[in-house]
């Protein structure tokens, strides 16, 4: 049984890309933020061999919150089997990721579409 898309929300936009379901976190991603969109990353990742993105091109600010948002999804996607990748471009979240090390375990790329193309090859999918 799929689960239909979340309605959007203040700080969050859900839609499906290339069969990956794609969590759009936009504005500022603090604890309010987190408490919002938390719910919503955990219903999504709870499928054995869910695919995931998220899209952080939106968001104006993120704090430890946000970090918190990206661990928990991958610790849940990859306990499940499934697939998460990540997109920003945004340079001081770039920075918050490339200081905590997040960017090693949850490489950011450009576009969606880049981040498809990474999580194929790194699964050895056609």
């Amino acid at each position: 049984m799929r689960d239909e898309p979340a309605p959007s929300t203040r700080h969050l936009r859900v839609r499906r890309h290339h069969g990956y379901t794609v969590l759009e976190f936009r504005g500022e991603i603090d604890i309010a933020a987190a408490a919002e969109i938390g719910p919503v990353l955990d219903r999504v990742t709870r499928h054995t061999g869910a695919r995931v993105m998220i899209d952080l091109r939106p968001v104006e600010f993120f704090d430890c919150s946000g970090l918190r948002l990206l661990y928990r999804g991958r610790a849940r996607v990859l306990e499940r089997g499934g697939r998460l990748g990540l997109v920003c471009t945004h340079p001081l979240t770039l920075r918050v990721l490339r200081v905590t090390g997040l960017d090693r375990l949850l490489p950011p790329h450009p576009t969606p579409d880049a981040a498809l193309a990474q999580s194929e090859a790194a699964s050895g999918a056609p």
